[in-house]
């Protein structure tokens, strides 16, 4: 792999670390857990590389 596609997948994993991150912290809304499934869902299968 080039480099640009190892800085993708990095910076996919930190968007996926934070969004996690904060999933399992947020209590107060399930809106915004939805929000946060669907933002997720394809940052995930983009790292286990499923198209």
């Amino acid at each position: 792999m080039n480099i640009i596609m190892i800085l993708y997948y990095l910076i996919t994993a930190y968007l996926v670390f934070i969004l996690g991150w904060n999933f399992i912290r947020e209590k107060k809304s399930v809106n915004n857990l939805i929000l946060m499934l669907l933002v997720l869902t394809p940052l995930i299968l983009r790292l286990l590389r499923v198209k």
